[in-house]
């Protein structure tokens, strides 16, 4: 049985992936900034902690140990300036990963951005997107560099709450789309299940390959 924390795990993107993995008899817990959200992973089989922003290393990595893998699917959120798109989509991005090696946790998922770039120039959109867009970057950066996580960085595009599809494209650079968060969900599972996408960054939107097989041919090309 796989053991699986999730940061952000009341989002509609958590909360998918969490149902999926106890549909299969998986364990997964979920860190959430409201307590009040705890009965919403129950009923999809997760349990629900919550989670400071600033807790330390020591405190979040208490709660990993014993996992197989982490997923970072928090945000900061619509309506949140630049200053919240730092520490919360970098710094706790960058908290998890750093509590993860302490826990000796070998796996860590993150869902990032289609654009995001440390670098990004200020003429793609307005200043709080830039930052966000930097922000993610910086994150994915970091979380790269660490041989240790056997990470895997999912870029979706245009996020939408229509039914998933269960089929995809997935490339180094699929162009602009858009993709169910349920589909998102079901790419989680598959990349966990499929040890080859550690230490890869892809893009993810609507298609017409089966999830697994797009998870699968894109290990096979690299």
């Amino acid at each position: 049985m796989t053991r699986v924390v999730i940061a952000g795990g009341h989002g509609k993107i958590a909360l998918s992936l969490e149902r999926l993995l106890w549909r299969r008899g998986d364990s997964v817990a979920g860190f959430i900034r409201n307590p009040d959200h705890a009965p919403d992973l129950s009923a999809v089989g997760a349990e629900g902690w919550s989670w400071i922003w600033r807790r330390s290393v020591d405190d979040v990595a208490a709660h990993l140990r014993g996992a197989h893998a982490v997923v970072f699917a928090a945000g900061a959120g619509p309506g949140s300036g630049a200053a919240r798109k730092e520490t919360v989509d970098r710094d706790a991005a960058i908290l998890l990963a750093d509590a993860a090696e302490a826990a000796k946790v070998g796996r860590y998922l993150m869902i990032s951005s289609m654009g995001a770039d440390a670098e990004a120039p200020d003429d793609v959109g307005d200043p709080v997107f830039v930052a966000y867009l930097r922000a993610k970057g910086a994150a994915d950066d970091n979380i790269r560099a660490r041989s240790a996580l056997n990470s895997t960085i999912v870029r979706p595009g245009h996020l939408t709450n229509d039914p998933g599809t269960g089929r995809v494209t997935i490339a180094d650079d699929t162009g602009h789309g858009s993709v169910p968060r349920e589909d998102i969900a079901a790419v989680l599972l598959a990349v966990l299940d499929t040890p080859g996408t550690a230490g890869q960054t892809f893009e993810v939107i609507s298609g017409d390959t089966p999830i697994t097989d797009a998870v699968a041919s894109v290990v096979g090309d690299r």
